[in-house]
């Protein structure tokens, strides 16, 4: 269920000063009347006041009744690339793409409600009333499936001037040379600098090598804001190239997200995939389009921000965007009656998780950051919402030498669920700065755009696969595939090796129905192939692959009726991660195996 809470929201009443003002002028004229009936004509004024404080109401209603919209019509409502990104991935659109009903808007408005919010995927309108009838009237009508008091905005008086949200314990310091962070290897694409280690570590420079680096792809990165990024040297090639493709606040409409008072953290998450200044930083996705989106006030905590996040990823959805990148996190509040318990990281609990998983089954591939509440000292220790998504892909932290840093939030979800999913560099990670030049930053905020990037790249290599099929490539190219854990899931990817299992064709992927096992699998002179399940006829071709690509071991074999294959002359392989393809007459398997 939804958390609300229950009190009353108390704002100043410019009416009732105003009337407050005329009755005591009345007052002041009344020479003549009783004490106890003045007193009396107070109360009376006093009690209007009280009643005459706007509330707020979430009200959910129960269709998408709407003459507007025609699903034989999409085009109304979802731009060309959202519909190509359904029908790419064989997904229907539904009543819930369509806009809440503007009949049942206009209804509501007229019953005096002041509209403030509304919701397609959630098919929910917010809005405030004075009226105190209001709530028993709207839950009347015939189309409305609840109301509910709603007390999730921003507290006057609370958090105007620091920014202290969800980007708690993270850290930017220091600026450095590039040439301590180059590992001498020559590459083809890019100087990548004071980057190099974040984007090697996943071998992402490789896929960048072979020509993917996030053209044709759209991510929308839902932040804080995005201070300078319109003058700072590290995003020319963006605005050059019009990758920029637009802004949205959700906070404060028609806000300038680049004004110089406003969050920089998107603007730092934004560096680790866009930044373009070689010799000091480039992103993941250099060539990749970005739609910039604001959900989060970073001067304060409060529950309202979950349903801008929601508007942002469906707003995100609309303009076709493929991945959303977004470095945000809820579970407490400046309001503690507020606040989510650990038992709500379940996916299905909070509205920002029921939002991002209903942005996974528009297609679109959710990249969020674990959170960084995993230090032992931290009362919270695990993840966030959205992070608790089942479709979600979230994002841990690991230091330069892939080992786990100690602030990464840590799974499982509360119903026991593997999470983070995987990681990437966020401690000591290379990010621009206010000042144009190169930071170190601690924080997950960091580590899951980096993946967002890599990414995008990865998909725009492999662009007839699903968005989970793109995420379980990765998991299965992870440091951690054999053995997941709660810390950091199925570890670091592998993207050229999540690039060859996603490479195979269709037509291999239809005819590969029987399963093999491989034992012992990390391996150190060889290993056995068991076909016992459903032993394959004909010639067998075995061919093992380097992530670069190369052959390290190709043979043949003829069958002889056994169920098992024994490769035993595998000793002076170097150690490392392999792609084992076996080829049959009717089947295909492609399978990581690892040599110690």
């Amino acid at each position: 269920m939804l958390a609300f809470s229950k009190s009353i929201e108390k704002k100043p009443n410019r009416s009732g000063m105003i009337l407050w003002h005329f009755s005591i002028t009345c007052l002041c004229r009344m020479k003549m009347m009783k004490v106890n009936l003045s007193l009396a004509f107070l109360a009376c004024l006093f009690i209007t006041v009280a009643q005459a404080q706007p509330v707020r109401y979430i009200i959910t209603m129960k269709d998408k009744a709407s003459a507007d919209y025609s699903l034989s019509r999409p085009e109304q409502f979802l731009s060309v690339k959202a519909i190509e990104r359904r029908t790419r991935q064989g997904i229907a659109i539904t009543a819930s793409d369509i806009p809440v009903a503007s009949s049942y808007i206009n209804a509501i408005k007229s019953m005096g409600a002041d509209v403030k919010y509304q919701s397609r995927w959630l098919n929910t309108i917010i809005v405030e009333s004075a009226d105190t009838a209001f709530a028993r009237q709207a839950s009347s009508l015939p189309f409305v499936k609840r109301i509910l008091r709603f007390t999730g905005i921003k507290s006057a008086g609370i958090k105007t001037a620091v920014e202290n949200p969800f980007f708690q314990h993270e850290s930017i310091s220091g600026t450095g040379s590039s040439d301590n962070n180059k590992s001498g290897s020559a590459y083809l694409s890019y100087d990548y600098g004071l980057a190099n280690n974040q984007i090697s570590m996943l071998k992402g420079n490789l896929l960048h090598d072979l020509g993917f680096r996030g053209q044709g792809m759209t991510i929308a990165v839902i932040d804080a804001g995005f201070n300078s990024v319109n003058v700072l040297h590290a995003f020319d090639s963006l605005w050059a190239n019009h990758q920029i493709l637009g802004t949205r606040d959700f906070v404060q409409p028609q806000n300038d997200l680049f004004r110089t008072d406003i969050s920089a953290h998107g603007m730092m998450v934004l560096s680790t995939m866009g930044a373009n200044m070689p010799g000091q930083i480039v992103g993941t996705a250099p060539k990749a389009s970005y739609w910039l989106l604001r959900s989060e006030d970073a001067t304060a905590e409060y529950m309202m921000e979950e349903y801008f996040w929601v508007n942002a990823a469906e707003y995100a959805d609309s303009v076709g965007a493929d991945i959303i990148s977004s470095s945000l996190g809820y579970t407490v509040f400046d309001n503690p009656l507020q606040n989510h318990s650990y038992a709500d990281m379940n996916g299905r609990t909070t509205v920002i998780s029921i939002g991002a998983e209903l942005a996974a089954q528009k297609g679109i591939l959710v990249v969020n950051s674990a959170g960084n509440s995993g230090s032992d000292a931290d009362p919270w220790k695990y993840i966030n919402a959205p992070a608790d998504g089942d479709s979600v892909f979230t994002v841990g932290a690991v230091d330069s030498q892939g080992k786990r840093a100690s602030f990464s939030s840590k799974g499982p979800t509360a119903d026991r669920r593997i999470k983070p999913n995987m990681a990437a560099q966020g401690l000591a990670t290379a990010v621009v700065n206010l000042s144009g030049k190169i930071s170190f930053g601690n924080g997950t905020s960091f580590s899951a755009p980096i993946l967002a990037g890599m990414t995008a790249c990865l998909w725009q290599a492999n662009r007839a696969s699903s968005n989970m099929e793109i995420i379980q490539a990765l998991q299965m190219s992870g440091t951690q595939a054999n053995n997941p854990d709660s810390l950091l899931g199925y570890g670091i990817p592998n993207y050229m090796t999540a690039n060859y299992f996603l490479s195979l064709s269709e037509h291999h992927a239809n005819n590969s129905k029987n399963d093999i096992f491989i034992q012992p699998n990390p391996f150190s002179t060889g290993f056995t192939i068991d076909f016992s399940s459903h032993p394959p006829s004909g010639n067998l071709r075995i061919t093992l692959k380097t992530i670069t690509g190369s052959n390290a071991y190709e043979s043949s074999y003829s069958r002889t009726g056994s169920s098992k294959l024994v490769l035993d002359k595998l000793a002076n392989l170097a150690p490392g991660i392999y792609i084992l393809f076996i080829q049959a007459e009717n089947s295909y398997w492609a399978r990581k195996v690892i040599k110690l």
